[in-house]
């Protein structure tokens, strides 16, 4: 049975640096399978980074792949607390946005991002903002708590900035680079039957190939790669930086406030990792070779941590009863707001003054 209390120790010392969670992975086709690693823009010098998967060093074998990024990642775990098992952990904070319904938890730059900030929620939160910045967490965790777990930098307005508490990334290792090629076959020779005219005129026939009225061979593309070396999940829980979360000058709500995104962070940290990542990347846990949790003393020592999800959510429940859980919330997204905001015109405007002042 869990207490409040069951991890003071964690909360009130300095012995605890992190947890960390290393989760080897395997693709469902099985470990010698091609998975599709994530993709990126190219640098705009292409000499230093010319596009495409993530591979370091870019020449041989012996190289680290980036297959989900750490922001990829938070995107994909924070959303479980909107499902129902975990929903009564975090106020539900709903914007509409035209015919479109998007819950906070879904929003890319959480308590920062534009949707949120266009709301009648935006004084709210840019004071959450300001106490964030004198030391009291409170008000953020009354109103976008995971903002506090996987972090959060008001970019566009006060610039208070809070680390991510729970941080996940996959990589795969000793990748063998793979390339494929296709050949795009129209349903019929519209020039040959005389439906469309031939033409030698370059801009016209890219036309002709991009709306798919004739044959389009690609060789060469990148096709996946073979992890040789093995795929493994990373997840690190700072509690060095949860200990940096105040409530101002109260140490009892201070601690029931670590005690709350502490259990939100556990359940995150725990939670059953997505399988389906994109298309051609879909991984599983490596039965074979189970996931290893570790506790991370400050004197870098060593030892074993174990912890279900069930007994975290458990814990979770428990801190946030006693914290107190803000309400929910339903907000219309609001356009007049977003024009003001864009000029840099309303609440924002004082702020962004005198944050600009403070950084010269």
């Amino acid at each position: 049975m869990s207490e409040p209390n069951e991890y003071d120790n964690w909360l009130m010392g300095d012995a605890i640096a992190a947890i960390v969670i290393r989760e080897p992975l395997v693709p469902v086709e099985g470990v010698d399978g091609v998975i599709f690693p994530s993709t990126f823009a190219a640098a705009e010098d292409k000499r230093v980074f010319p596009g495409g998967y993530n591979i370091a060093p870019p020449e041989g074998d012996t190289n680290v792949c980036l297959v989900d990024s750490v922001g990829s990642q938070a995107n994909r775990i924070e959303p479980i607390f909107a499902k129902r098992e975990y929903a009564g952990l975090v106020p539900q904070v709903v914007i509409t946005a035209g015919e479109k319904s998007v819950n906070l938890l879904e929003a890319g730059h959480r308590a920062g991002d534009a949707i949120v900030r266009c709301t009648t929620l935006q004084k709210e939160l840019q004071e959450a903002f300001k106490s964030v910045l004198k030391g009291d967490a409170t008000k953020m965790a009354k109103v976008a708590p995971t903002s506090l777990v996987f972090g959060v930098w008001d970019s566009r307005d006060t610039q208070a900035k809070l680390p991510r508490l729970v941080a996940s990334t996959i990589r795969a290792f000793n990748v063998q680079r793979i390339t494929r090629s296709a050949q795009f076959t129209p349903a019929t020779d519209y020039i040959g039957l005389g439906l469309l005219e031939d033409t030698t005129d370059k801009k016209l026939k890219d036309a002709y190939a991009e709306r798919g009225f004739i044959h389009v061979p690609a060789t060469g593309s990148p096709g996946g790669v073979i992890a040789r070396g093995g795929i493994r999940r990373d997840a690190t829980f700072s509690l060095a930086a949860l200990r940096l979360l105040g409530a101002g000058n109260d140490p009892d709500y201070t601690l029931k406030l670590r005690r709350y995104v502490l259990g939100l962070s556990l359940v995150a940290l725990t939670a059953p990792p997505q399988t389906y990542l994109r298309q051609g990347c879909n991984l599983v846990p490596d039965i074979d070779n189970p996931r290893k949790g570790t506790l991370v003393n400050a004197d870098g020592s060593r030892e074993d941590f174990r912890l279900t999800h069930e007994q975290a959510v458990a814990f979770a429940r428990l801190a946030a009863k006693e914290f107190g859980i803000g309400e929910a919330r339903s907000v219309k997204f609001d356009s007049e707001l977003a024009k003001k905001d864009i000029a840099g015109e309303g609440d924002v405007k004082a702020t962004r003054k005198k944050t600009a002042k403070a950084t010269a």
